[in-house]
């Protein structure tokens, strides 16, 4: 997402865009994406900088580390990103800090759900569809 900075008026300006997760080189073994990124950004200029707020939205895709059960998680992220300016700037990239701030969210363990029960450490059934007759719960 490129902003043009002799294009943003003096009340702002929204952009919008839908960004391939492959653009960005989002995907990890772990993480895989449903949805494009849904990039809404709203853009102020002050005197010696361009202000933009970010709203990040996607589906994403991954693995419970307790139960390794597989399940969808919409990502969601507001943030600010100020940008000074020194005159010679023609153009903002922000593809770099937007894919900084997905990746800085991602779970180092993720969960199918905070109470996820995992998985029996003698049999390997998972806790969360109930008992096991191994005699380890």
């Amino acid at each position: 997402m490129k902003i043009f900075i002799n294009q943003v008026p003096q009340e702002g300006l929204l952009l919008e865009e839908d960004i391939k997760p492959k653009e960005l080189d989002l995907e990890t073994e772990l993480i895989k994406y449903r949805s494009n990124l849904k990039v809404k950004a709203q853009v102020l200029r002050v005197i010696n900088a361009l202000i933009v707020k970010l709203d990040i939205r996607a589906v994403l895709f991954t693995g419970c580390s307790r139960c390794l059960e597989e399940f969808d998680w919409d990502f969601y992220k507001d943030l600010q990103l100020n940008y000074p300016l020194d005159g010679g700037e023609t153009f903002i990239d922000l593809n770099p800090d937007i894919r900084e701030e997905v990746m800085l969210d991602y779970p180092i363990k993720p969960l199918c759900s905070l109470g996820c029960k995992g998985l029996c450490v003698k049999c390997g059934k998972n806790k969360n569809e109930g008992g096991c007759n191994c005699g380890s719960t």
